[in-house]
């Protein structure tokens, strides 16, 4: 699974690095392209992944599980049939209130700006409906184990963004050119639906969509669906208001926040809903009764949140400490500066606050789903959006004043406060599980381990980095200078790791070794 997030991911910094090439950051076309591929993306995280991993799954794997096929092909195809006739309405709605839905979204947009992402919304929408169908064949194969090709299928839809984005030739102004962008993003939405449909009915046997809502096991799917659904949406919900409170910030902030999520979700999603997303089938095949099912639990819960935090620290000293030379590395190029690149390492810093914890926070969420608990994940997703709010309009408006920095520096106030926010949440679903299945956690000593490791990897990237910087000049040699630095963070990191004997890092060393012998 975790090979095809990367996969996918890989290209889709490949993307954003061509848009940010064409578009720049502080521009119209840029501002107008993330906040239009914003709102319509809300339909795709509320109806899509999410929702059908925690109220599907469970029920799909059980019957996989217990040799009932035919019950398993039912429930997919009517799950399949209600969603899509769902979709269909919802994008028709969307496509018709795409003035309306601009103007509540990003407020603060105006005159041009305001009239491109108007375009943009009902561009995109379509593409986004068929992402949500996307969706449903990852929740199949996932349910049959197959997590490849159903997590490196978003691979085709960046390369459609790439290809569309620079087909036109020439000096092309940057509001047509983004025009392009968004029909390249419908195109390749709908070829990632198709690249998944032959393994899936190769499994399956074939599936025929219905709307049969009398299915009792389709009934369960859908009561266990509605508490998600309003769940995905407060936490979108939480998104929006970031894009809303950005929106009255300098030009440029909604496009630097998409630009600093983007590369805050990667190792989110590498290693936090990859683990959380590969442990829902097995969980849900192993709750149940009995102490030792909930003894199996408790394992599954230390050993996924073991796995996550070594790779989740280190991600966080890296946005905090070398930040610039991602941002730099990833973005940096054409109309995109290393002022924008600046601006994007503060955001990232910021995100580091709850990186942690909403990472390992999946996983808990992803324990309550298996336990067919969808209704107290959603209370604790209500507590957080009402805190981001409160606290992101402070940090954002409030806090640049107050410590006297440049207003456009309030994106770092919106992702730390988000950070709080995920804190008070992760907490919560601890505290819950532990009632539950009993204490569970990492093993001692473990954490400060992992933080002294990534620490003392960062200082020596930041050597590196003066020793490097006074031979590069910008461009290539600049890439390239902010390439070995971040090697060199990687490897101490690795290095320092398996010499405190972290098993983790003794895994990941023999299977080098193994394939290193092959």
């Amino acid at each position: 699974m975790a090979t095809g997030i990367l996969a996918s991911r890989i290209f889709g910094l490949v993307r954003q690095r061509v848009i940010a090439h064409y578009f720049g950051q502080s521009t119209d076309a840029a501002d107008a392209f993330f906040a239009a591929f914003r709102i319509p993306n809300f339909l795709q995280n509320l109806f899509g992944e999410g929702v059908l991993s925690a109220s599907m799954i469970p029920e799909y794997t059980r019957l996989i599980a217990a040799g009932k096929t035919d019950e398993a092909r039912k429930l997919a195809g009517a799950v399949a049939g209600l969603l899509g006739a769902l979709v269909l309405v919802v994008v028709a709605l969307g496509v018709t209130a795409a003035p309306l839905l601009v103007g509540v979204i990003v407020p603060g947009f105006s005159g041009a700006r305001r009239e491109l992402a108007i375009t943009l919304v009902r561009i995109a929408f379509p593409g986004c409906g068929a992402l949500v169908m996307s969706a449903w064949c990852l929740a199949i194969l996932n349910s049959h184990r197959r997590f490849l090709l159903a997590y490196s299928a978003p691979v085709i839809w960046n390369i459609a963004i790439i290809v569309a984005t620079l087909w036109p030739h020439g000096l092309v102004p940057a509001e047509q050119r983004v025009l392009w962008t968004a029909w390249g993003a419908v195109v390749g939405s709908v070829l990632q639906i198709a690249v998944q449909l032959p393994l899936l009915l190769s499994l399956t046997g074939g599936v025929r969509f219905s709307l049969d809502l009398g299915n009792p096991r389709v009934r369960l799917v859908m009561k266990n669906f509605v508490p998600v659904f309003i769940s995905r949406g407060v936490v979108q919900i939480s998104a929006f208001i970031d894009a809303m409170i950005a929106s009255l910030l300098p030009v440029g902030a909604v496009a630097v926040i998409s630009n600093a999520q983007m590369l805050y979700l990667l190792p989110v999603s590498l290693f936090g809903m990859s683990v959380a997303a590969a442990e829902l089938p097995e969980m849900s095949e192993s709750v149940g009764g009995g102490p030792e099912r909930l003894e199996a639990l408790r394992a599954r819960i230390a050993s996924g949140s073991s796995r996550i935090a070594y790779f989740i620290v280190p991600s966080g000293v890296a946005f905090i400490a070398l930040g610039h030379m991602i941002a730099g590395l990833v973005l940096q190029s054409g109309a995109f500066s290393q002022r924008d690149a600046d601006w994007v390492w503060a955001t990232l810093a910021g995100s580091t606050v709850g990186l942690l914890a909403t990472s390992v926070g999946r996983l808990l969420t992803s324990t309550y789903y298996a336990l067919n608990d969808t209704r107290t994940p959603l209370r604790y997703a209500v507590l957080r959006v009402t805190l981001t709010l409160v606290l992101g309009y402070a940090a954002a408006i409030y806090g640049p004043r107050l410590l006297g920095i440049d207003s456009r520096f309030g994106t770092a106030g919106l992702t730390a406060s988000a950070g709080v926010a995920g804190w008070v949440e992760f907490l919560l679903l601890r505290r819950g599980l532990t009632q539950r299945i009993g204490a569970f956690g990492m093993p001692r000593g473990m954490l400060p381990r992992l933080w002294g490791a990534a620490m003392g990897a960062a200082a020596l990237a930041w050597v590196t980095h003066l020793l490097l910087s006074p031979h590069t000049n910008g461009g290539f040699l600049h890439s390239i200078e902010a390439a070995i630095s971040l090697g060199v963070y990687t490897i101490t990191y690795g290095a320092a790791t398996l010499a405190l004997k972290l098993p983790m890092a003794r895994e990941l060393w023999g299977r080098v070794s193994r394939g290193g012998r092959r």
